[in-house]
């Protein structure tokens, strides 16, 4: 836990449209307990009521003459073609840094920010809050104790709702390109990346060397650039094959589901909540567990040099390896509209694929594609 002795430290929060309201309510609670107090904000659009001194770019904040204003950490909750420019500039300011994932639009952007990292000797933490969660290393405890037999394989199926709304709400939105840069906004690297990335976490697939390689097979329903139901595998360094079935495509949200496979039962992992359960012919167990705020750990870690981030930037090797692998790939192909029902009106409307969620679990499970296993609307 955080000392109260300690001063409050200076965070800034970068981009506070958005899913940046979250980041400035975790500063706003930290600084009700005394830890740290928010210096600026900074967005191209002004905040109609902002709670501290307002910048429209980074670089007016960090040459401000204000020392009052001058963050030691910023949070950055931007578009994914901003990440590495505004995550390099705070760090080569002398800022430590919490990105939100995904950590860059590709590979060779993760790559130029940990060499930024490394010479500065800032700290970047991703915003992959599951890495936090006390159940991630319960997991890895379980299987470590053998308590599953020998791990055959681990997969992860998402089964999430996105409306057309959520497609229009930023320029960004489904692309895959824009302006010239990689955007890669799809369900893989996007809303369920962290399925992808804590499944490679558990698996100890931690840098892009770690990935021998990756199968994609990208489809979507909507009317978009990038992919809403997509299937992978994954081949890790060590033979271990990885499964992956996501969609934003189905009836309903259900939770996201990280499986663990042994030969001799298995355990999933329900990250959103926290929640293990664990099945074996002997036992079945349940169980909730805490989490460490990402922002929380960072100021830890500031505090102790010897502590490891929980998301260290060059942890997220696996996930980047992984997200190239999509960025590469084809353009995601339009799945067969007699599979597909729409729902909804404006922008509540909606596409639902038949059997989506069943064929999501199998490809987990057996780590093929839904074209290898026939699904039906990929023919």
């Amino acid at each position: 836990m955080l000392d109260r002795a300690q001063a409050a430290v200076p965070v800034a929060v970068v981009g506070v449209h958005g899913h940046g309201g979250s980041h400035l309510r975790t500063v706003a609670a930290l600084a009700e307990q005394g830890h740290v107090r928010l210096s600026a904000v900074v967005d191209p659009r002004r905040p109609d009521d902002a709670p501290a001194p307002w910048f429209p770019t980074l670089g007016d904040l960090l040459s401000s003459s204000d020392p009052g204003v001058r963050p030691e950490v910023v949070v950055i909750s931007t578009p994914i073609p901003t990440h590495l420019p505004l995550a390099r500039a705070a760090m080569e300011a002398g800022v430590d840094v919490l990105l939100e994932k995904p950590t860059a639009a590709s590979l060779a952007e993760h790559l130029a920010l940990v060499e930024v990292a490394e010479r500065t000797g800032r700290r970047c933490q991703v915003g992959f809050q599951t890495f936090g969660s006390h159940a991630v290393d319960a997991v890895a405890e379980l299987v470590a104790d053998g308590e599953i037999g020998d791990v055959v394989g681990i997969g992860a199926v998402g089964a999430w709702v996105r409306t057309t709304g959520y497609w229009r709400r930023a320029p960004w939105a489904g692309r895959r390109r824009l302006d010239g840069r990689d955007v890669v906004d799809g369900v893989v690297t996007n809303p369920l990346a962290h399925a992808v990335a804590t499944a490679l976490r558990i698996g100890g697939a931690r840098t892009a060397e770690d990935v021998a390689h990756v199968v994609t097979d990208l489809w979507r329903a909507n009317p978009i650039e990038a992919d809403d139901t997509s299937s992978l595998r994954v081949v890790a360094r060590d033979g271990l094959p990885y499964g992956f079935g996501l969609t934003l495509c189905a009836p309903e949200r259900t939770p996201a589901r990280v499986l663990v496979l042994g030969t001799d039962g298995e355990i999933t992992l329900e990250y959103e909540h926290d929640r293990v359960l664990m099945r074996t012919p002997r036992v079945q167990v349940e169980k909730t567990y805490g989490r460490t705020g990402l922002l929380e750990d960072l100021l830890a870690a500031r505090r102790d040099p010897r502590r490891r981030l929980a998301c260290d930037v060059r942890d997220t090797g696996a996930f980047m390896r992984v997200m190239e692998a999509v960025r590469t790939a084809a353009d995601p192909r339009p799945l067969d509209p007699a599979a597909v029902t729409w729902t909804g009106e404006g922008d509540e409307r909606r596409p639902l694929v038949d059997d989506v969620v069943s064929w999501c679990e199998e490809a987990a499970r057996t780590a093929r594609t839904f074209t290898e296993l026939g699904a039906p609307w990929t023919r």
